[in-house]
C-alpha cells in the first residue's frame, strides 16, 4: 500500500484547499492585521472545511510553536511581516526535519497579494 504522505494527490488537493482558505481569510481580515488574527480565523476555516490540524505545536527541544499541522502532513507557518526572511524558511526547514514529512507552506499575509511560500525538506 502506497504511504499517504508520499502521495502526489493528496498534496495537490490539499495544498489547493489550504491556499484558498488562505486567500479567504485575507479578504476577511486585509492586509494590515495582527498574525494572531490571522491565525484564528485560519483556524476556524479548517474547522469549516473539516480539514484535521493541530494549532501551536510545539516542536524539537527549542520550544518553538508550529502555526499549524494539517491532516498530520503539512505544517503551516502563517507571517504578518513585511517580508519572509531566511530564518523563516530555515525554521519550517526545522520542523520538516523534526517531523520527518516533505512539504511546509509559509503564509505571509502582509504580502500585496497572498501566496504560498512552498518549502521542500532538504536531505
Amino acid at each position: 500500500m502506497e504511504n499517504i504522505s508520499n502521495s502526489k494527490l493528496l498534496f495537490a488537493d490539499l495544498t489547493y484547499k489550504l491556499n484558498g482558505i488562505a486567500i479567504q481569510v485575507r479578504k476577511e481580515v486585509g492586509r494590515y492585521g495582527r498574525e494572531r488574527q490571522y491565525c484564528d480565523l485560519y483556524a476556524l476555516k479548517l474547522s469549516e472545511n473539516e480539514l484535521s490540524f493541530e494549532r501551536e505545536l510545539v516542536v524539537g527541544s527549542s520550544g518553538n510553536r508550529l502555526d499549524f499541522l494539517v491532516e498530520k502532513i503539512i505544517p503551516i507557518e502563517a507571517k504578518a511581516k513585511p517580508f519572509i526572511l531566511k530564518e523563516d524558511y530555515f525554521q519550517v526547514q526545522r520542523y520538516l526535519h523534526a517531523l520527518n514529512l516533505d512539504l511546509g507552506i509559509i503564509y505571509n499575509f502582509r504580502e500585496e497579494y497572498i501566496k504560498p511560500h512552498r518549502i521542500l525538506r532538504v536531505p
